[in-house]
């Protein structure tokens, strides 16, 4: 049985990691969830799963024992912990998990985009696991392991967006409802906006190059519509392994 801490519970990485624990009772059990604005999704969601803590930002009133996200990861009953925030929230949470050496399954790309060499270090120093959940970079994790000689490129793949086939000149005056309408991923908010300039790419190669420790002129990027390929690995004697599957988040966050 893994014991599990959510920070981001009730976006949408964290709601699909409750689905996996939902799934898989006999397999894991929650016992923190850290959530921001969503009171009553977080609610609903504590009297589903139990846990021991909570924590919401703004406050909120619910019966389990409110600790801070930082104190939160570090419990000794703690194994691993999704963070799954936006943005800058996830990185203290994130190197206290690392420097607690517990797993960190980490979904929140822009604490490696900010900090990829101190995350990875602390990661190292203090001999934690550090398990991507983005799906490009967790079909890149996946394709490397067994691996014994360094991979000659990286693959990343990206679906191109709603505006893949719309004119530059038609973009600039896109609606956020067009730009939230992925093609083949179902992401919140931010992520949808981020796939639609492609910013989202940007960040996952950043993110390659400090969780694989590649750099960045051995790590390309191809469109795939389909988004069925994820990632792909070149080996030195240029061959290449792919992770293949559907577009369904759900998928890496099981294998983290």
């Amino acid at each position: 049985m893994k014991r599990i801490v959510v920070l981001g519970s009730t976006g949408s990485i964290g709601v699909q990691t409750l689905d996996v624990v939902r799934a898989l009772p006999e397999s894991f059990a929650i016992v923190g969830l850290a959530a921001g604005w969503n009171h009553g999704l977080l609610a609903s969601q504590l009297a589903e799963f139990s846990p021991r803590m909570a924590w919401a930002d703004g406050g909120g009133s619910f019966d389990a024992e409110r600790v801070g996200m930082e104190d939160m990861v570090t419990e000794p009953d703690v194994d691993l912990v999704m963070v799954a925030t936006t943005g800058r929230a996830g990185l203290g949470p994130t190197l206290a998990a690392l420097r607690a050496g517990k797993q960190v399954a980490l979904a929140n790309k822009e604490v490696i985009v900010m900090a990829g060499e101190v995350v990875t270090e602390t990661a190292r120093a203090h001999g934690a696991a550090l398990l991507p959940v983005d799906s490009e970079p967790s079909a890149i994790w996946q394709c490397l392991r067994g691996e014994e000689q360094p991979a000659r490129k990286l693959i990343l793949t990206a679906s191109g967006g709603p505006f893949r086939t719309r004119p530059l000149g038609e973009i600039a005056g896109a609606t956020p409802a067009e730009a939230l309408a992925h093609p083949t991923w179902a992401m919140g908010r931010k992520i949808s906006v981020d796939s639609a300039t492609l910013m989202n790419k940007g960040f996952e190669v950043i993110e390659c190059r400090w969780l694989f420790s590649v750099p960045y002129e051995r790590i390309e990027v191809v469109v795939h519509p389909q988004s069925v390929v994820h990632s792909m690995v070149e080996l030195a004697d240029g061959s290449v392994k792919a992770q293949l599957g559907p577009p369904d988040m759900r998928l890496p966050i099981q294998h983290a």
